[in-house]
């Protein structure tokens, strides 16, 4: 007999209500009718996300990101030689990958032998990543003792069509390129809204001990039939590069000599780029602006960082009888 006892999760932000539906007590549905096909590759725009995707966020860009001290501490003494490690080189990333990494999505679905049905849905790993099983089937989430390895644990529901997946069990990891980490108690909420041959995804991630309020970050993809997400990707392979095994490269606290390029290159004050869960809201903007606006003067008016996608622009049009202005 179906049940209809399913629930949803509702994050209240200063007002504003967003409804993440965790969709518990679907085990006993007939899966098949609920699923839509979401399958295949989704390819993100390269207008999107490029500070993510490219060569990452400047060092202490934490704007818009519900830090606490703690986080703030932690992300100020990150010092990127780290990655290179010998101990951390293939140490990957976990699930907030999907949100702010560089790479495209690949779905398909895990069939049971026996009622062919669709199980779970599988999301494709990358390099630095190691993908997601999102099981459809009821199975109850393990024990909080239960051991963290870097597939995490998923379970997943459809509500309508947006396929909403919970995850637990995360590794810690880094939640923006800069040094900001989430720890092995977070957990993460993502909704994919697929319309047609665009998909939308909205990933939600909650921490107890490094975030004060749920961090949001939304994507979108189309789907992508002529280039598909490849499901290869050479090993990992741990090479000397230039840090010895057991030096751990960081800045002590008041040391790190990266923070002030936020105001350097964009005039962003330390009080807004440090984060917080203040500047997630549009009332930092009215406590910058006067700020801004008296310096503007000494600001240099050429662009020299993230000017642009970073992507090819597209040709300019053709004219009949007139050359055609350059893109800018």
């Amino acid at each position: 007999m179906a049940r209809n006892d399913s629930q949803f999760r509702v994050i209240s932000l200063r007002g504003v209500t967003v409804a993440v539906a965790l969709a518990l007590g679907v085990a006993c549905l007939p899966l098949q009718a609920q699923q839509v096909d979401i399958s295949g590759s989704w390819v993100a725009p390269g207008t999107e996300n490029i500070m993510e995707r490219a060569a990452g966020p400047v060092s202490g860009d934490f704007l818009g990101m519900p830090i606490n001290a703690g986080g703030r501490a932690l992300a100020d003494s990150y010092n990127s030689g780290m990655l290179a490690e010998p101990e951390r080189i293939c140490q990957l990333y976990n699930q907030w990958e999907l949100a702010d990494g560089p790479w495209n999505l690949r779905f398909w679905p895990q069939i049971s032998p026996y009622t062919r049905e669709i199980v779970a849905w599988v999301i494709e790993g990358t390099e630095s990543q190691a993908g997601t099983t999102v099981w459809m089937d009821g199975r109850p989430q393990p024990s909080n003792l239960a051991p963290h390895d870097r597939a995490a644990f998923s379970t997943g529901s459809w509500v309508g069509n947006m396929l909403v997946v919970h995850t637990t069990h995360m590794k810690s990891a880094p939640i923006r390129r800069n040094g900001v980490f989430n720890s092995d108690e977070a957990t993460m909420t993502d909704i994919f809204a697929p319309h047609g041959d665009l998909l939308t995804a909205t990933y939600v991630m909650e921490d107890p001990v490094y975030l004060t309020e749920p961090y949001i970050y939304a994507r979108s993809y189309d789907r992508s039939a002529e280039r598909p997400v490849s499901p290869h990707w050479d090993p990992c392979i741990v090479n000397y590069e230039g840090v010895d095994e057991g030096h751990v490269p960081f800045y002590l606290p008041g040391k790190n000599p990266l923070l002030n390029q936020m105001m350097q290159i964009y005039h962003i004050p330390e009080y807004a780029s440090q984060g917080g869960a203040a500047t997630m809201y549009p009332e930092i903007r009215d406590r910058l602006k006067a700020q801004f606006v008296a310096s503007y003067h000494t600001f240099p008016k050429k662009c020299t960082l993230y000017c642009s996608t970073g992507f090819p622009p597209p040709p300019p049009p053709k004219t009949a009888g007139k050359a055609s202005a350059p893109h800018d």
